[in-house]
């Protein structure tokens, strides 16, 4: 295999400059490391732009085929938006007084995660799938107190995950003899995980890290611990690299995921509903958003797959926003909780303003970001364009539940929106967010509107905005499917009223429901029961063991002390048994013709045991 004519642009990967980049950022004092940080992920960023599509750089590892940078439509957007986030992620960290060291984790942690996406082989995805996870958890770490428990658990969850994929790509490599995947040369054969046990294997394993319902606790159990700034990196790129790692497995979709997808939409939304820590509102809606993503790989077609990727790309923006302004307020006010919080858009504007467009755009109200990509993948749930699983009119189910998803996020972005900026007052004297703070969320907040407002106006000749060249290189073209009549088209009355309605429904909701969930307390979610499991089963298993080692340890010394005992003093242990007294002793000893006999009859039994056997 030889390296595509892309010069410079791909003898090295983009993951390698990065970690190079971001221990340097860790040892440079904190100004320069930062600014290094930003500036090497505005690199990194027009790099996207730039390098040419099909170019890749092949190798050989212990004998197999590997791609370590390989550039497709789906790698090239995911390179874009994690470049982004690299750029105002960095930013934000300085004006939060983020140290070094943390920045420097977080850049390690984009950096593996540019190294996932950009794999060409199974094998390679897998070493980066892993050292993402190392490199999250570090960050985790890095704040100490409660986020070192948190971070342990964390990782708990993200070694099981990324052990069950390793399995499903080793058997795939069994029945296909070869890691790489169907975007480099060797045929469309090669494209997803082997049927079977190992699709079951890698569905499990990925869905570690895009939070399946019953593994997605570690997402609201460590998001809200580290540094403010350290959640922001966090909230982008190990859900989304998940959900990309989906699509390579499950290129075809499959109903289960789609399903689960729908699951997530509605259980993420209403957990998130319950809460009052900021931070852990939004970490369940992470849950909640990947739903959809994994609901339009899962369906199949062209058009929800491409509203699964466009979603990734909005997602990120808006929610890496949404954690920004979160922080700003956490980062002012020292407070977590929306109860010890209120009127805060009087004394902060600039946070408030954010929050709110940020907020807009992830319930997918008109205008903003939100809506575009989660209308797609919501048509894609009731049209069947391309080869999806599933005909016409199976997917309506999996619709109400994506519709269900999308009231209960505008209920708990009112409800996080009122608590903390609109209702009541905050007792002290309150800054709005710094400069660096305040550009970095101006910045993001500019795009969700401008990727909301100014791209799907045009007349769409596919399924996606073409003007600015960004969601057109995804590879999928819906004017060339069977369904022609339903070509999908942004602004339509249908998508306005749907969108509108949505948010109606949300503010009746939240009205109804906002004076027992005042007085709600934590409502427990499944870790409940498997962190009381795993700890006393744990604890139980270890008292068990040096019980039971205890015990053969005193019979084992017991033993010997008396068999000692016996040879030292062996008139006394008949004694002991009955025989003879003090008066009458037995008579122990024997005369040479009797042992000589006891001898030989046990060395002849020997013989014939052996004999025998």
């Amino acid at each position: 295999m030889t390296t595509a004519p892309a010069g410079a642009l791909t003898m090295v990967p983009p993951g390698v400059v990065l970690l190079a980049v971001a221990i340097l950022v860790a040892l440079l004092p904190r100004r320069a490391g930062h600014a290094l940080g930003v500036g090497a992920s505005s690199v990194t960023l027009a790099w996207m732009w730039v390098v040419p599509s099909g170019a890749h750089l092949g190798t050989e590892f212990l004998g197999f085929g590997a791609v370590l940078f390989n550039v497709d439509e789906f790698s090239r957007l995911m390179g874009i938006i994690f470049a982004i986030t690299g750029v105002v992620a960095v930013l934000y960290s300085y004006a939060s007084e983020a140290e070094s060291v943390q920045t420097g984790f977080a850049l390690s942690y984009v950096a593996t995660s540019f190294g996932a996406v950009f794999a060409g082989d199974w094998l390679t995805l897998l070493f980066f799938w892993e050292l993402m996870a190392v490199t999250s958890t570090l960050l985790v770490w890095h704040y100490r107190g409660k986020a070192v428990r948190a971070g342990y658990r964390y990782a708990i969850f993200h070694g099981i995950g990324g052990t069950l994929l390793m399995a499903a790509i080793l058997q795939t490599y069994v029945v296909k003899g070869t890691f790489l995947f169907a975007s480099v040369p060797g045929g469309p054969e090669l494209a997803g995980i082997a049927p079977g046990l190992p699709a079951a294997l890698a569905a499990v394993g990925i869905g570690v890290n895009v939070g399946f319902i019953g593994l997605h606790t570690w997402l609201p159990d460590t998001y809200p611990r580290p540094h403010i700034a350290a959640s922001v990196f966090l909230c982008v790129f190990t859900t989304k690299t998940g959900v990309y790692g989906m699509y390579r497995a499950f290129p075809d979709g499959h109903i289960a995921l789609a399903y689960m997808g729908g699951g997530m939409a509605v259980f993420g939304a209403t957990y998130a509903l319950f809460q009052n820590d900021m931070r852990r509102l939004l970490s369940y809606h992470i849950q909640s958003q990947v739903g959809y993503m994994i609901a339009g790989v899962g369906i199949g077609s062209a058009l929800s797959q491409a509203g699964a990727f466009a979603h990734v790309f909005n997602h990120i923006l808006y929610k890496g926003l949404l954690f920004m302004t979160a922080g700003v307020v956490i980062y002012r006010t020292g407070e977590e909780s929306l109860k010890k919080l209120g009127g805060l858009a009087r004394k902060m504007p600039i946070t408030a303003g954010a929050f709110t467009i940020a907020a807009l755009s992830i319930a997918g109200f008109p205008g903003f970001n939100g809506f575009v990509s989660k209308g797609i993948i919501i048509s894609g749930s009731h049209y069947t364009f391309g080869a999806g699983p599933l005909p016409i009119g199976e997917f309506h189910t999996l619709e109400w539940l994506l519709l269900l998803g999308g009231i209960g996020t505008f209920m708990s972005f009112i409800k996080f929106g009122y608590y903390a900026f609109f209702h009541g007052a905050y007792d002290g004297d309150v800054q709005d967010a710094n400069r660096g703070q305040s550009v970095a969320m101006i910045a993001v907040a500019a795009l969700c509107v401008f990727y909301g407002v100014v791209v799907p106006t045009s007349p769409l000749a596919s399924v996606v905005p073409s003007d600015l060249g960004l969601f057109s290189i995804l590879p999928f073209d819906v004017t060339s499917d069977t369904v022609v009549s339903h070509v999908y088209e942004t602004y339509t009355v249908d998508h306005l009223v749907e969108g509108v309605v949505l948010g109606v429904l949300g503010l009746i909701g939240f009205a109804l429901t906002k004076k027992p969930l005042s007085k709600l307390g934590r409502v427990p979610d499944v870790d409940a029961i498997y962190n009381r499991a795993m700890f006393y089963g744990g604890r139980g298993l270890v008292v068990g063991v040096t019980e039971l080692w205890a015990g053969v340890d005193r019979a084992v010394m017991r033993t010997v002390g008396t068999a000692k005992q016996v040879g030292t003093d062996p008139q006394s242990a008949v004694q002991r048994l009955g025989f003879g007294s003090a008066d009458q002793p037995v008579q122990l000893r024997s005369g040479i013709g009797r042992s000589a006999f006891v001898l030989v009859a046990l060395v002849s039994l020997a013989l014939v045991v052996l004999l025998v056997a």
